[in-house]
């Protein structure tokens, strides 16, 4: 079980097995236990089930960000398992 906070700057408050306590009647919930501050990056993919449209933006930053990364890295590796074969095939 776990509890996550989203917050405004796109960490989240991240709850382990946190103790919940509720009164329904005065519609006040406490949770308590160790709490860590994580980027939202540390908790994918597990928490995109609990992402709403607030998150949408931080998701789209985060698929950008991964696939420039992955993009960088691929062009520079396109042509490694490709020999020169210079002006002539025949001759190679």
């Amino acid at each position: 079980e776990e509890v996550n906070m989203f917050k405004d700057d796109g960490a989240v408050l991240h709850f382990n097995a946190p103790k919940v306590q509720a009164s329904v009647a005065a519609n006040t919930f406490v949770i308590s236990g160790h709490a860590e501050i994580k980027k939202l990056e540390e908790l994918l993919p597990g928490i995109i089930s609990q992402l709403g449209p607030d998150n949408l933006m931080n998701l789209k930053r985060i698929a950008e960000s991964f696939a420039a990364s992955k993009g960088g890295d691929k062009a520079e590796d396109v042509d490694d398992d490709i020999p020169d074969v210079g002006d002539n095939f025949e001759d190679v």
